[in-house]
């Protein structure tokens, strides 16, 4: 028997919380035919034209492998462009194509939408308390977390 019941443990439910927000963005989607880490990518990628991989994954909060594979496969679509940096040719730029544009224009609107949810079911202050505690979290476990 354990001295901590689930439903005493924070990580538990933001855990929860963390799968029913990937599950409805995951669900919605579907119809532009991306996955949630394919969106995050284009998404960051919008925001961070020329970004590297190795950063990208940072940003996405994936690792390196994963995101070589999200790319790869953004790239087979004609979502993406990669080309080699000027100054450091082993460091491939990552852009959005037209298409890709499209594809997260379409993508962006309806994740919009969970997000648009989401928030409603909280007033402007809670928003803001939400916010500041889930940053409080993060700072907490990054710094317990071994070396």
């Amino acid at each position: 028997m354990t001295s901590m019941p689930a439903a005493e443990r924070l990580g538990f439910h933001v855990k929860r919380a963390e799968q029913a927000l990937q599950a409805a963005k995951h669900a919605t989607l579907k119809p532009a035919g991306v996955t949630v880490p394919q969106y995050a990518a284009l998404l960051s990628l919008d925001e961070n034209p020329g970004i590297s991989a190795a950063a990208l994954a940072r940003v996405c909060g994936v690792t390196p492998p994963t995101m070589n594979t999200v790319l790869k496969n953004l790239q087979e679509r004609g979502l993406i462009e990669r080309t080699p940096h000027e100054w450091h040719r082993n460091v491939l730029e990552t852009r959005l194509t037209g298409a890709g544009a499209a594809v997260l224009a379409e993508a962006d609107a309806a994740a919009i939408r969970v997000e648009r949810a989401l928030a409603g079911e909280f007033t402007e202050a809670e928003r803001a308390a939400l916010t500041e505690m889930l940053g409080r979290c993060a700072a907490v476990l990054d710094g317990v977390r071994p070396e």
